[in-house]
């Protein structure tokens, strides 16, 4: 089975040069992939918040306190979708629930749903290309109001919700109403009422629309949370409304905005305004005005400012003088050219007209200092007293939202995906790639710890999801991994403190059988309760090995290698001398199906941990045998086209490009390192497969084809064969087929020179490319 033409196929094009073929590759995917930063909106906090399984908790009877039994609640919010399909969606309920989209009726919750609020319901919604609107209807009763609702996909798809009014445009999370009598929809999607005002969707009227509530002045209905601050608050001062204002003496906060002088030369420009507290301004980090010692902070101000061309930060530091006593500032229109005037300091969608954002409480010990505040991708100050931005909005907080489809995105796929573009970097002499994969794991580690932060402040953050809430190896290892490859060679902001999380998850945190054995205990899906997966042998022993490499510390690698040994002693088909795929604790046995990546990702890894590990490690000798073990069981089965199938045995399954490429890696590598006694046919499986490689799964664009999808497990071969099917340009295959064409030019090169084989253990290099030190660890 060819999944392209041959005369379409990339061999067909490049004459061979596997060089052409990689960058092929990485040029459509950094092409469909662009560097995008992550999307920072403003979120209500008096809103409803997402638990770890990304779903909104829309408790009413908690918002609202005890209702009467039968009324109705309404919350709105609405969805992009990027092309027509459908979206699996969850919901517990706490009382009647029913679900619209787009006005039309999609979920209406049973009697069991009612009553069972543990128990979760799932459908699936019809999306539109564009924005789509989403109205849950909340009918009180005995057993409460409201449910948990969100994502049917927790980790491959986190998704959060839009306001949809004007009013709040560009911010996360939902709009609800107050108690309705009436219903808006009736039985019929097309019958629907509105609370104290005339029927909008009765039949013979025009159907209701939830859309034309989209404009809250006016509106026949007040959507909560509150937005906007009551005259009380607008007198007590910016600071005092947005930071607190039972803030003690003493107590900091700052604001930021830019002064943009959109001119060609600098600009004389007077400030005027009122302050209110001890008060300094600061433009471009330079003091340009400060309160006289004597007389307070308090007071009417003009400031005569030059302002270059182009923007500039404008800081504003603010000093509580006690509770209850006014504190902020307001500043008038800037007073000189019109080219002159106040813009956000960074892009926040759902700011407003306001283009100040505020920081706050600090002590004198733990503020920042004004070069510091210009930031978007830290938190301030210490511990438990640690603050991000806010905006001048009841409880309105900034907070980062990842909106790229990968770019920017923590996951297991993209961590081999990542490694692969790194590596090819280094083989091509390519900075460009090597800057790319950099600067995507960069992004992940700046916001790392604030990432942890949202989360336990908001329930489901809106970026790094599987590194905040790591509960599996698939969360952390694969990305870790690449990251430490990485940080051998640069910075990465956060780097660091996301390798040592990672090392105390899997370490210490992740579950483990009495042998020490890593096995998934627990998991989003009860399938995956009580099994051993040897896909973890690829989610756990390449981080343990560079974490090693990273700190000395042989334990990490000693770690890695008893896995392998543990791993071998219930997955191991001596007869086949390949792997099971799945060991069910709960059955005693294994799934006897040899599924095609599993397997791949054993012998990926082995060599990651024979390269790294010293020649008289006690272990080297067992894991030396097991990866020849493996090795002359694969060689075996690779087929007349020099492919290896989705189910390894069943030359009926399809052709799968990922162990495909897996099986060409390792075996080049064996070969290279002298790791295996008799290389002649190995050699040969290496050409032979990478020749049907790119002869039948890549094209001349540099499309990969023939991926097999992101797996669950099953004791039937029929489920591997025929339920999981491949994708194109699935990142699970994309990385490894970077490395399998790198490892082919090394193997050429190591066979052309007539070497002996290179050296692995213990070294620091990777061979062939841009070398690593050392001496970059520190």
């Amino acid at each position: 089975m060819a999944y392209v033409e041959e005369h379409e196929s990339i061999a067909a094009r490049t004459a061979g040069r596997t060089e052409d073929m990689l960058t092929a590759v990485v040029n459509r995917y950094i092409g469909a992939n662009p560097k995008l930063p992550p999307v920072y909106r403003v979120f209500n906090r008096g809103g409803f918040l997402r638990d770890a399984e990304y779903r909104y908790d829309m408790n009413l009877a908690e918002k609202f306190g005890e209702l009467e039994d039968g009324l109705f609640v309404y919350a709105w919010a609405k969805l992009w979708a990027e092309q027509e399909g459908e979206q699996p969606l969850r919901i517990s309920c706490y009382g009647p629930v029913r679900a619209f989209v787009n006005d039309a009726w999609v979920f209406q919750s049973n009697q069991r749903d009612d009553v069972l609020p543990d128990q979760t319901a799932e459908f699936k919604a019809p999306l539109r290309r564009g924005w789509n609107h989403v109205v849950l209807e909340f009918t009180s009763a005995a057993t409460g109001c409201g449910g948990r609702f969100g994502t049917g996909l927790i980790k491959a798809a986190p998704l959060h919700f839009l306001a949809p009014t004007k009013e709040r445009e560009g911010q996360e999370g939902w709009v609800y109403s107050e108690p309705q009598a009436v219903r808006w929809y009736g039985l019929k999607p097309a019958e629907a009422e509105l609370s104290g005002g005339e029927p909008m969707g009765a039949p013979g009227r025009e159907a209701f629309r939830i859309e034309s509530l989209a404009q809250e002045s006016g509106a026949p209905v007040r959507w909560l949370p509150d937005r906007t601050w009551d005259a009380e608050a607008v007198q007590r001062g910016r600071f005092a409304r947005v930071i607190g204002g039972e803030t003690e003496p003493g107590k900091l906060a700052f604001a930021w905005a830019k002064l943009e002088n959109r001119g060609a030369a600098p600009a004389e420009v007077t400030l005027k305004g009122r302050l209110a507290g001890h008060t300094a301004l600061y433009l471009g980090g330079r003091l340009v005005y400060e309160p006289p010692a004597e007389g307070g902070g308090s007071g009417e101000i003009a400031v005569v400012l030059q302002v270059p061309a182009g923007s500039h930060d404008f800081v504003v530091r603010g000093q509580s003088e006690g509770e209850g006593a006014p504190w902020g500032f307001d500043f008038e229109p800037v007073s000189g050219p019109e080219e002159v005037r106040w813009v956000q300091p960074s892009p926040v969608l759902g700011m407003g007209e306001d283009p100040w954002l505020y920081l706050g409480p600090f002590d004198r010990e733990t503020e920042p200092s004004v070069s510091e505040v210009p930031v978007m991708e830290t938190l301030f100050g210490e511990g438990e007293e640690r603050v991000y931005w806010r905006v001048d909005q009841p409880r309105g907080w900034v907070r980062p939202y990842l909106e790229n489809p990968l770019f920017g995105r923590w996951n297991y796929p993209l961590g081999v995906t990542l490694y692969g573009i790194l590596q090819t970097g280094k083989e091509l002499g390519r900075a460009d790639y090597i800057d790319y994969a950099a600067d995507h794991i960069g992004q992940c580690t700046r916001l790392g710890e604030y990432s942890e932060w949202d989360a336990q402040q908001y329930g489901g953050p809106g970026t790094n999801h599987q590194l905040a809430l790591i509960d599996s190896l698939d969360d952390c290892g694969s990305f870790g991994a690449t990251m430490l490859r990485v940080l051998r060679e640069r910075e990465l902001p956060g780097g660091r403190w996301a390798a040592d999380r990672i090392a105390e998850y899997i370490t210490r945190e992740q579950d483990r059988l009495p042998n020490g054995m890593l096995y998934r205990r627990r998991g989003h899906s009860q399938l995956m309760h009580g099994t051993v997966w040897c896909d973890d042998l690829y989610m756990s022993t390449p981080f343990l090995c560079r974490y090693y490499e990273l700190t000395g510390d042989e334990d990490y690698l000693t770690d890695a290698a008893n896995q392998f040994l543990r791993y071998k002693e219930l997955l191991f088909m001596p007869e086949r001398r390949i792997m099971h795929h799945v060991y069910n604790l709960r059955f005693g046995k294994p799934n006897t199906v040899p599924w095609g990546r599993g397997n791949g990702w054993v012998l990926f890894s082995l060599t990651e941990l024979l390269e790294t590990m010293p020649e008289g490690h006690a272990k080297r000798g067992e894991i030396l045998s097991f990866y020849r073990e493996l090795c002359s069981g694969y060689l075996a089965l690779q087929d007349e086209n020099g492919l290896w199938h989705q189910v390894l045995t069943d030359p009926q399954s399809y052709p799968e490009a990922s162990c495909t490429s897996m099986f060409i890696y390792a075996f080049a590598r064996g070969v290279r390192f002298g790791w295996l006694t008799d290389p002649a046919p190995y050699v040969q499986a290496v050409r032979r497969g990478f020749d049907g490689l790119t002869r039948t799964c890549i094209d001349k664009r540099g499309n990969v084809y023939g991926v097999c999808r992101g797996s669950g497990y099953s004791y039937s071969a029929l489920y591997y064969k025929e339920r999981l099917s491949w994708l194109l340009n699935d990142t699970h295959g994309i990385g490894i087929v970077l490395l399998a064409g790198i490892e082919t030019l090394r193997l050429q090169a190591h066979l052309a020179s007539g070497t002996q084989p290179a050296a692995a253990a213990g070294s620091f290099r990777d061979r062939g490319g841009v070398g690593l030190s050392r001496a970059s660890f520190a």
